[in-house]
């Protein structure tokens, strides 16, 4: 076996799991396929100097990944969503939509990521931009994928005192950003798939009545890059009018997956055809629609495939 494919065969099957570890520290798919394809020359660039005897595959690449991370994040701003901004929601579902053109969004991840213990949720990935990139690595090490204290160290070169020293004060904070939601736990995904069933089939009708029956009354409805977002039933409700009144009633709705959510792509009638309108993804709780993240960029629609156009069928 030839050196690259000795590091081909030791590293490739990590290359899912660095993906989204990159994706909860920067926020960006993009931004995480990048700074992937940085580790791996990197760490191709360094593979004669590895020493297993002083750390496995996986803890090195990670330290690599990790400092490629923490170097970006020193010269790029924060991820928010809207409602993360500082302001408060919109009261007035037909009040102008706000462009933020401006601000680098946060975006959702495809799929449901690597592992079943895996956590992608966006409410988490949202609260993590808050934190000093240091304490976010901590936090994803150490709580989403359940790593000793001794082994994040060695990642940061750090000792596990330290560690664990930052690893509170990145709970404490992560907890003033995200009391509640942050804490979430999805039902099963039967269950989830038969309420999105019916919202699906109330929104195609645009039958409002129907689709208030699948929301919390505390529902939350934001849309980057438009930094309006509604929080409640009646100016959710009030909203999904307006998109109706603006665009008709004729949708196809596909599902998919996103941040391991119920999430659908959608897409308006067009002429002949459809044209791909949003991706929406779904904080479910309680049998209940919680929150609506309505994303509409084509770099997110690149990232996750879609069709920018289906046929009438």
């Amino acid at each position: 076996m030839t050196g690259e494919e000795e590091f081909a065969a030791r590293t490739g099957p990590l290359r899912p799991e660095l993906l989204a570890y990159c994706y909860r520290m920067l926020g960006s798919v993009h931004d995480a396929e990048d700074l992937l394809q940085e580790t791996w020359l990197r760490a191709w660039r360094a593979w004669d100097r590895y020493d297993p005897g002083r750390a496995s595959v996986r803890t090195w690449l990670y330290r690599i990944a990790t400092n490629a991370c923490l170097t970006a994040l020193r010269q790029q701003s924060r991820r928010p969503l809207p409602s993360g901004l500082g302001t408060g929601p919109d009261t007035d579902p037909d009040a102008p939509l706000r462009a933020g053109d401006g601000v680098p969004w946060l975006e959702p991840y495809p799929g449901d990521g690597p592992g079943a213990a895996d956590d992608l949720r966006l409410a988490l990935v949202a609260a993590l931009q808050y934190l000093p990139p240091r304490q976010r690595a901590v936090l994803v090490l150490r709580d989403v994928l359940d790593w000793p204290a001794a082994e994040v160290a060695r990642v940061l070169e750090s000792t596990p005192a330290s560690v664990n020293s930052a690893l509170q004060r990145a709970r404490s904070r992560l907890a003033e950003q995200r009391p509640d939601e942050h804490e979430l736990r999805e039902p099963d995904d039967p269950a989830q798939r038969a309420l999105l069933d019916r919202y699906v089939a109330a929104f195609r009708a645009a039958d409002l009545a129907a689709l208030g029956e699948l929301l919390a009354r505390d529902v939350v409805m934001e849309m980057p890059p438009v930094r309006n977002w509604y929080v409640g039933r009646a100016d959710y409700l009030g909203f999904l009018r307006r998109v109706f009144a603006m665009n008709g009633t004729d949708w196809r709705m596909l599902p998919v997956r996103a941040n391991g959510q119920p999430a659908v792509a959608a897409y308006v009638r067009e002429g002949d055809g459809y044209v791909l309108h949003t991706l929406q993804v779904f904080t479910v709780s309680g049998g209940l629609v919680r929150r609506n993240t309505v994303f509409r960029h084509p770099d997110v629609f690149a990232s996750f495939g879609l069709a920018p156009a289906l046929a009438r069928v």
